[in-house]
């Protein structure tokens, strides 16, 4: 009855296409670069918007499929449980096609991969990628179908050396190029790190300092892809489950602050991906029946940090889980991934109740809120990135509606201020990581 109950709640925020009138400004913005579709006689049309936000919808949400193209490849290149043979780290995947013992070193790790996609009980991430491919047509029980799948498998990793060699050229290297859009061309990948959070945790003490929140300040929140981590490109591996950390960081994170009650500050996600979202409501309905929810907190410290920088991340570290959970037994690290640290740490399970999963596209999807349940503060992390100008700037105008006044969104993507919003820019955060990489953090507030 309980577990009925939450998904009832959910249930009722049923999200529906952002209407014209509230589009109609931005669009207007857009209006030389607008799709002829959406302007069918030179202006964007009601007709014409709900036929191309639907279908646009579609397109986006298909591109979580590639995104979990990148986690199996991510698994093909990390994975530490499957194999012995060396890991794919990014200097060899651009060798990857020209190099005799590359190709050899992916041929091997490819085929103890669907050794392991194949065994009758795979682990929980196995599973997640035994039925992606399922869904894709493979079959990894016959000798025709592990052929075909290896094929599949070595195309996907020149697919994605191809994309990091474009990136580097276009991108990293290029004077001026916009890295808050860098992957609006790319799959919509679940992977995720601590790294946002640490950063989330430092911008909310700038914000807290500039006098912008205050003390029990925070009752509702919003997390807009929450992630699901397992294998993430940035030194994953797959010995641990798949999880979800950023909710129940930003909890923490709040609560030692002193801006939010662990007990009773409620967090909604929004997210397109189902296996996000499945995961998220299997653990509310675990926590219903009192389990707890452990994730494993993995980092990879660097000799290029600054020492600022490592010093405030390895004390957020050792600190994170402990307002609203307790010390876990850890996974053990596998020597072939013994570059990461780890610690474990449990969730109680009336924190996990609240945490409520909403499958929506905020960039063209909506909930109407009475001025009672609109947020305090939405946080939306290496989300953004994966869209250009036109669908940030929706996504920026919508979720402005549901932020009460006075409210906060803040996100580490720098979002267009060109087209109307109810949002204003606001502070800016930046930590020295390293002599190469400055990380962001912005504010965008509601005003009052």
């Amino acid at each position: 009855m309980f577990v009925c109950l939450i998904a009832a709640s959910a249930a009722a925020q049923t999200p529906q296409t952002i209407p014209f009138s509230a589009a109609q400004p931005v669009l207007n913005t857009y209006l030389k670069t607008l799709p002829p579709a959406l302007k069918p006689d030179g202006e964007p049309t009601a007709a014409a918007w709900d036929v191309w936000a639907r279908s646009n919808d579609q397109e986006i949400r298909a591109r979580v499929e590639r995104g979990e193209e990148d986690t199996l490849t991510n698994l093909l290149r990390l994975g530490v449980t499957y194999t012995k043979e060396e890991r794919i780290s990014y200097a060899y995947l651009l060798r990857f096609g020209h190099d005799s013992y590359v190709d050899s070193l992916a041929g091997k790790r490819a085929d103890n991969l669907i050794r392991a996609l194949a065994a009758p009980h795979p682990s929980e991430g196995m599973t997640d990628m035994r039925n992606f491919l399922q869904k894709q047509g493979f079959d990894v029980n016959t000798p025709a179908g592990r052929a075909k799948l290896k094929t599949y498998m070595l195309a996907d990793l020149a697919r994605m050396r191809d994309e990091v060699m474009h990136a580097q050229k276009e991108i990293y290297e290029k004077k001026g190029a916009n890295l808050s859009q860098q992957f609006k061309d790319r799959g919509i990948s679940t992977d995720s790190n601590l790294y946002p959070d640490y950063m989330i945790d430092l911008h909310l003490r700038n914000m807290i300092a500039k006098s912008l929140l205050k003390p029990d300040g925070i009752h509702r929140v919003a997390i807009v892809g929450p992630g699901l981590d397992f294998v993430n490109k940035n030194e994953g591996s797959d010995f641990y489950p798949p999880q979800t950390t950023q909710p129940f960081a930003v909890i923490d994170t709040l609560a030692r602050l002193n801006l939010a009650d662990p007990n009773a500050v409620e967090v909604t996600t929004f997210d397109i991906s189902s296996r996000v979202n499945k995961h998220l409501a299997r653990a509310r309905a675990q926590a219903a029946a009192g389990k707890w929810y452990t994730i494993q907190l993995l980092s990879s410290p660097s000799d290029q940090w600054s020492q600022d920088y490592a010093t405030g991340f390895l004390e957020y570290w050792q600190k994170l889980g402990s307002e609203i959970g307790k010390p876990a037994p850890k996974i053990s690290v596998p020597q072939a991934a013994s570059g990461i640290w780890n610690r474990a740490v449990a969730i109680r399970p009336d924190v996990v109740l609240h945490v409520t999963p909403i499958d929506m596209n905020v960039v063209f999807q909506t909930i109407s809120l009475p001025a009672d349940k609109q947020f305090d503060l939405i946080i939306g992390t290496n989300i953004f990135v994966y869209y250009a100008s036109l669908e940030q700037s929706l996504a920026r105008a919508n979720l402005g509606t549901m932020i009460r006044p006075g409210g906060f969104l803040i996100s580490n993507e720098q979002l267009p201020n060109t087209a109307p919003s109810p949002l204003t820019d606001s502070l800016q955060t930046s930590v020295t990581v390293s002599p190469s990489d400055t990380e962001y953090m912005y504010t965008y507030a509601r005003q009052k």
